[in-house]
Protein backbone atom coordinates (compact mmCIF):
# COMPACT_ATOMS: atom_id res chain seq x y z
CA UNK A 1 0.00 0.00 0.00
CA UNK A 2 1.07 3.62 -0.90
CA UNK A 3 0.74 6.75 0.66
CA UNK A 4 1.57 10.18 -0.10
CA UNK A 5 4.51 10.10 1.87
CA UNK A 6 6.05 7.78 -0.46
CA UNK A 7 5.82 10.38 -3.16
CA UNK A 8 7.64 12.97 -0.72
CA UNK A 9 10.45 10.11 -0.18
CA UNK A 10 10.95 9.83 -3.71
CA UNK A 11 11.69 13.43 -4.59
CA UNK A 12 13.65 14.18 -1.81
CA UNK A 13 15.79 11.12 -1.82
CA UNK A 14 16.51 12.10 -5.31
CA UNK A 15 17.61 15.45 -4.33
CA UNK A 16 19.33 14.69 -1.19
CA UNK A 17 22.08 11.79 -1.95
CA UNK A 18 22.71 11.27 2.31
CA UNK A 19 18.25 10.83 3.05
CA UNK A 20 17.72 7.53 4.94
CA UNK A 21 14.37 7.02 3.14
CA UNK A 22 13.00 5.22 5.92
CA UNK A 23 13.91 7.79 8.71
CA UNK A 24 12.17 10.67 5.98
CA UNK A 25 9.41 7.71 5.93
CA UNK A 26 8.64 7.27 9.36
CA UNK A 27 9.45 11.35 10.74
CA UNK A 28 7.09 12.71 7.84
CA UNK A 29 4.42 9.95 8.92
CA UNK A 30 4.54 11.34 12.26
CA UNK A 31 4.28 14.75 11.30
CA UNK A 32 0.91 13.84 9.03
CA UNK A 33 -0.56 11.49 11.83
CA UNK A 34 0.12 15.30 13.95
CA UNK A 35 -1.46 17.11 11.84
CA UNK A 36 -4.44 14.82 11.20
CA UNK A 37 -5.54 14.62 14.90
CA UNK A 38 -4.23 18.40 16.04
CA UNK A 39 -7.06 19.07 12.69
CA UNK A 40 -9.74 16.54 14.18
CA UNK A 41 -9.07 18.33 18.04
CA UNK A 42 -9.32 21.50 16.58
CA UNK A 43 -12.62 20.43 14.86
CA UNK A 44 -13.85 19.04 18.30
CA UNK A 45 -13.33 22.08 20.06
CA UNK A 46 -14.83 24.45 17.57
CA UNK A 47 -17.65 22.59 18.01
CA UNK A 48 -18.12 23.03 21.64
CA UNK A 49 -16.99 26.95 21.23
CA UNK A 50 -13.26 26.31 23.18
CA UNK A 51 -9.76 27.08 22.21
CA UNK A 52 -6.78 25.19 22.78
CA UNK A 53 -5.76 27.41 25.81
CA UNK A 54 -9.30 26.45 27.00
CA UNK A 55 -9.59 23.03 27.14
CA UNK A 56 -6.04 22.52 27.95
CA UNK A 57 -6.88 24.78 31.39
CA UNK A 58 -10.14 23.09 31.95
CA UNK A 59 -7.73 19.43 31.51
CA UNK A 60 -5.69 20.25 33.86
CA UNK A 61 -8.10 21.00 36.47
CA UNK A 62 -9.82 17.51 35.51
CA UNK A 63 -6.65 15.59 35.98
CA UNK A 64 -6.23 16.13 39.92
CA UNK A 65 -9.15 14.34 40.68
CA UNK A 66 -12.25 14.93 42.43
CA UNK A 67 -13.32 18.29 43.71
CA UNK A 68 -11.43 19.14 40.15
CA UNK A 69 -9.27 22.08 41.59
CA UNK A 70 -5.84 23.35 41.76
CA UNK A 71 -4.05 26.45 42.97
CA UNK A 72 -3.28 28.92 40.17
CA UNK A 73 0.71 28.14 40.57
CA UNK A 74 0.11 24.56 40.55
CA UNK A 75 -1.77 24.98 37.34
CA UNK A 76 0.54 27.70 35.83
CA UNK A 77 3.42 24.90 36.20
CA UNK A 78 1.60 22.11 34.53
CA UNK A 79 0.61 24.20 31.51
CA UNK A 80 4.39 25.60 32.00
CA UNK A 81 3.38 29.44 31.97
CA UNK A 82 3.70 32.30 34.13
CA UNK A 83 1.13 32.70 37.06
CA UNK A 84 0.36 36.33 35.24
CA UNK A 85 -0.59 34.53 32.13
CA UNK A 86 -2.21 32.04 33.72
CA UNK A 87 -4.43 34.38 35.65
CA UNK A 88 -5.77 36.00 32.24
CA UNK A 89 -7.08 32.36 31.18
CA UNK A 90 -8.84 32.01 34.46
CA UNK A 91 -10.57 35.18 34.64
CA UNK A 92 -11.91 33.93 31.01
CA UNK A 93 -12.72 30.63 32.01
CA UNK A 94 -14.53 32.20 34.83
CA UNK A 95 -16.48 34.64 32.68
CA UNK A 96 -17.88 31.58 31.02
CA UNK A 97 -19.15 29.67 33.81
CA UNK A 98 -16.28 27.00 33.67
CA UNK A 99 -14.29 28.12 36.53
CA UNK A 100 -14.68 29.61 39.96
CA UNK A 101 -12.24 31.12 42.51
CA UNK A 102 -12.51 31.00 45.77
CA UNK A 103 -10.27 31.33 48.56
CA UNK A 104 -9.03 28.59 51.19
CA UNK A 105 -11.28 28.60 54.14
CA UNK A 106 -7.83 28.35 56.66
CA UNK A 107 -5.96 30.31 54.72
CA UNK A 108 -7.52 33.22 52.73
CA UNK A 109 -4.27 34.35 51.26
CA UNK A 110 -4.36 30.84 49.08
CA UNK A 111 -6.56 30.79 45.86
CA UNK A 112 -8.26 28.01 44.30
CA UNK A 113 -9.24 27.40 40.84
CA UNK A 114 -12.14 24.72 40.48
CA UNK A 115 -14.01 23.39 37.99
CA UNK A 116 -18.06 23.90 37.65
CA UNK A 117 -20.55 21.89 36.48
CA UNK A 118 -21.01 23.79 33.40
CA UNK A 119 -16.48 23.15 33.15
CA UNK A 120 -16.59 19.86 33.40
CA UNK A 121 -19.67 19.34 31.29
CA UNK A 122 -17.67 21.23 28.44
CA UNK A 123 -14.73 19.29 29.12
CA UNK A 124 -16.23 15.55 29.17
CA UNK A 125 -17.99 16.31 25.85
CA UNK A 126 -15.25 17.52 24.55
CA UNK A 127 -12.57 14.79 25.76
CA UNK A 128 -15.32 12.33 24.32
CA UNK A 129 -15.10 13.46 21.13
CA UNK A 130 -11.64 13.72 20.98
CA UNK A 131 -11.07 9.94 22.35
CA UNK A 132 -13.40 8.92 19.63
CA UNK A 133 -10.97 10.77 16.66
CA UNK A 134 -8.00 8.92 18.28
CA UNK A 135 -9.71 5.83 18.61
CA UNK A 136 -11.29 5.78 15.13
CA UNK A 137 -7.81 6.42 13.65
CA UNK A 138 -5.67 3.73 15.82
CA UNK A 139 -8.19 0.61 15.32
CA UNK A 140 -6.99 0.53 11.35
CA UNK A 141 -4.60 -1.13 12.95
CA UNK A 142 -4.90 -4.84 14.45
CA UNK A 143 -5.08 -5.51 18.15
CA UNK A 144 -1.22 -6.90 17.83
CA UNK A 145 0.19 -4.23 15.71
CA UNK A 146 -1.35 -1.46 17.98
CA UNK A 147 0.56 -3.28 21.28
CA UNK A 148 3.74 -3.53 18.45
CA UNK A 149 3.28 0.09 17.68
CA UNK A 150 2.86 1.53 21.20
CA UNK A 151 5.95 -0.32 21.99
CA UNK A 152 8.27 1.01 18.89
CA UNK A 153 7.04 4.45 19.73
CA UNK A 154 7.79 3.99 24.07
CA UNK A 155 11.34 3.13 22.56
CA UNK A 156 11.47 5.98 20.79
CA UNK A 157 10.05 8.55 23.46
CA UNK A 158 11.89 7.15 26.41
CA UNK A 159 15.55 8.03 23.77
CA UNK A 160 13.81 11.73 23.47
CA UNK A 161 13.79 11.56 27.35
CA UNK A 162 17.00 10.42 27.98
CA UNK A 163 18.78 12.96 25.62
CA UNK A 164 16.20 15.76 27.00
Amino acid sequence: MKDSVDDHVDVWSGELPGLDPRVEGIVVRLQVLTKYLDRHRDAVLAEFELQWWEFKTLHMLRRGGAPYRATPGELAKQLGMSAAALTSRLDALERRGYVERSHDRDDRRKIFATLTPAGLDVWERGIGEILRVEQDLIHELSSSDRIRLESLLRRLVAATEKSG
